[in-house]
């Protein structure tokens, strides 16, 4: 695993993940309140069409996680596809990508720390809400600051809950369909009562870009990989197998919903599972769904938090952040990287209390094309990398499939996503947006090379091989 030349033991961390936390790691970066509340919207715009775009973000998801898997399983690193990219594409892409991504998830920690708190503040009204996110995002810093064995359990549980409740789901919309389901008829389907899609290609094309950024977070896995008791067979199960059962769950959820429920019922910002299940007499239907969301707003911020302390333990490695930021506990914590992405957390917490129309929205629409960033990025340092094995005679434990054509097909998908994002009014701006951020740190890298060309050429000699 490459770390830092230092070989202090206090700056190293531990492999005490088990396969089975790193496949609910898996399953639990993707299942949130994108799939449980956000779909109301994908169902909206796109209609009946909406399983169909759950499937391309499915494909695309697929392929981009085999290809992260090639080189996790190759090379296990904390730094992940930001240590591929500064090996396939030099170190700037690697700061570009690394910082890029922290930036991303201490924006998403305080999105779902406020989420947190307005789920909380239904069932206490009395506490101010600026409190409970405060307690929220302090349980779950205590949990990462534990070990990385204590984050790795508390997902484990998170995501049991939310792939529970999808099982249960799935289980009485299934025998609803059949009329198995006691006390219910056979349900008429509800597929020929609006339009195939309401509001045409343009509708599905726009539905496609918010599953490809729904779906994102599955690549966490590959970063908890090094710090797993066997990385590669971690990585090859969780990033292949675990992503498929992902796909069925969205799709399959979703299509019964499209199908047992009419369009006109369902509206953005209200959860489609909720709407379905009080069709059909569930009791608690409601309140059983705050407490899933909740759940799953907890586990994302539980991730975000891990998430970004590793990457920036990762930059540390290459130079990139402050060495002191490497400090690791006798537990092997990275204490000092998880405050600090914590601290920034807070501040973002901050800003979403005093000014959340204009400065917090600009952070979180700023983050929003994060995805497809990564996603190319990873493509395209597959397949350098895969060249570079290949010319080098070396063996890849897990390798993906149809190279290159499958490859570059996947480039092509997230291309033609992001020309979607051009042509459709509404994303237009948050590709705008989400480009000033990897934009802006690529500033401050060609600044600090620039400002300090001895220094950066002394770690360069120092880089780990």
């Amino acid at each position: 695993m490459p770390h830092h030349n230092d070989s202090n033991p206090p700056q190293a961390l531990r492999r005490s993940l088990r396969p089975r936390h790193l496949s609910m790691i898996a399953l639990g970066g993707v299942i949130g309140a994108g799939l449980f509340v956000g779909s109301g919207a994908v169902i909206h715009t796109a209609g009946v069409l909406a399983p169909l775009a759950y499937a391309v973000g499915g494909v695309i998801l697929l392929l981009v996680m085999r290809m992260l898997a090639e080189m996790a399983a190759a090379r296990p690193s904390v730094g992940s596809f930001s240590d591929y990219a500064r090996l396939a594409l030099g170190k700037g892409a690697g700061f570009i990508i690394g910082w890029t991504y922290w930036y991303f998830w201490v924006v998403v920690v305080a999105f779902e720390a406020v989420a947190g708190a307005e789920i909380i503040g239904e069932f206490l009204p009395h506490l101010p809400l600026w409190v409970v996110s405060a307690a929220v995002m302090g349980v779950m810093s205590v949990v990462n600051l534990l070990s990385a064995r204590g984050f790795g359990e508390a997902e484990f549980w998170f995501a049991a809950v939310k792939v529970a409740a999808i099982v249960v789901f799935l289980a009485i919309a299934v025998a609803a369909l059949f009329g198995v389901l006691p006390g219910q008829p056979a349900h008429v389907l509800a597929i020929g009562d609006g339009p195939l899609a309401p509001t045409g290609a343009t509708g599905v094309l726009s539905a496609i870009t918010v599953v490809v950024f729904s779906y994102f977070g599955a690549e966490i896995v590959t970063i908890a990989a090094a710090e797993a008791t066997d990385p590669v067979r971690a990585v090859a199960r969780a990033a292949t197998t675990v992503v498929w059962r992902v796909i069925v769950f969205y799709v399959g959820s979703i299509a019964l919903i499209v199908v047992l429920i009419p369009q006109a019922e369902i509206r953005p910002g209200e959860s489609p599972f909720v709407v379905l299940l009080e069709r059909l007499g569930v009791p608690g239907a409601a309140v059983a769904m705050q407490l899933v969301v909740l759940t799953a707003v907890l586990s994302v911020l539980n991730a975000g938090i891990y998430t970004a302390s590793r990457m920036l333990f990762a930059l540390t490695a290459q130079g990139e952040a402050p060495r002191s930021l490497a400090r690791t506990t006798a537990r092997g914590t990275p204490i000092r990287a998880i405050v600090l992405s914590t601290l920034a957390g807070w501040l973002a917490v901050a800003v979403a209390y005093l000014a959340p129309e204009a400065v917090f929205a600009f952070l979180l629409n700023a983050a929003g094309s994060v995805a497809l960033v990564i996603y190319a990025v990873i493509a395209i340092s597959q397949l350098r990398l895969r060249r570079l094995v290949e010319q080098e005679g070396g063996d890849l434990p897990v390798r993906m499939w149809g190279h290159p054509y499958l490859s570059w097909f996947t480039l092509g998908l997230l291309v033609a996503v992001a020309v979607s994002m051009v042509v459709l009014p509404e994303s237009r701006g948050q590709l705008g947006i989400g480009l000033v951020a990897p934009a802006g740190i690529a500033v401050i890298y060609l600044v600090r090379r620039l400002s300090r060309p001895r220094a950066a050429s002394v770690l360069a000699t120092e880089e780990p091989q």
